[in-house]
């Protein structure tokens, strides 16, 4: 179940693209292009959702199905290396919100500081480099005018990195630490299924994540659900 709801975030994501790079009817002026750009941001969020399930094994039981669904999806992310997200998350797993949380801004509790600082950490030369050559490929090999890669491909994934950052990093860890953010420090989203699912694809239910990381992003409504009723 796992591999077939990833396999078809990443391939609706695809399919919205290339439908959007190739439709000339639509541009920044035209007002449903920008349902557009909500549906395939949301749908970027998705494809490191489905990144981030596969570094938990939870993409597949399948070993090498699971890691290869992770890679892709961290590819058409922004080509990210899986690898390095990966690491990353297991020690944020390992002492989240504490100095040696990759993830965390010890110094600065700032939105915008913490944020840059999250892109930068994430940011490799190989990345910017395959970036760059994907853009070309889309501006003078398939003759995508700019504006379309703009507002379809790059803003897509600015929103997406956003969604991320802002519901799965800065609410759930952003001090003071509380009680009841123990063990984990974690706070959670108060419990509204569908909030949840439409903010961040359940990411909300933090400490729910952190106390179940197995659990694959579909089920942790009903992580939330089982601590609800306690």
């Amino acid at each position: 179940m796992g591999a077939l709801i990833g396999l078809s975030i990443i391939s609706l994501w695809l399919a919205h693209l290339a439908y959007l790079l190739g439709n000339e009817s639509l541009s920044f002026s035209t007002p449903m292009s920008y349902a557009h750009l909500a549906i395939q941001g949301y749908l970027a969020t998705g494809l490191f959702i489905t990144a981030h399930d596969a570094m938990h094994g939870s993409a597949s039981k399948i070993r090498w199905l699971n890691h290869a669904i992770g890679a892709l999806a961290s590819f058409l992310f922004a080509a990210m290396s899986y690898e390095r997200l990966r690491e990353n998350h297991r020690k944020h797993h390992e002492a989240p919100a504490s100095e040696t949380d990759p993830d965390f801004h010890v110094r600065s509790q700032n939105f915008f500081v913490w944020f840059g600082s999250f892109l930068w950490r994430y940011k490799t030369w190989t990345q910017v480099a395959t970036m760059a050559a994907i853009y070309n490929v889309f501006e003078r090999v398939l003759n995508v005018p700019e504006s379309r890669i703009w507002l379809f491909w790059i803003l897509p994934c600015v929103w997406g990195a956003l969604q991320l950052f802002y519901f799965g990093t800065y609410l759930p860890h952003r001090l003071p630490l509380e009680p009841e953010m123990s063990p984990h420090n974690a706070r959670s989203q108060p419990r509204n299924h569908w909030r949840a699912m439409l903010s961040c694809y359940f990411f909300g239910y933090h400490w729910e994540h952190h106390h179940s990381p197995q659990t694959p992003w579909w089920k942790l409504w009903k992580v939330k659900d089982a601590r609800h009723q306690r």
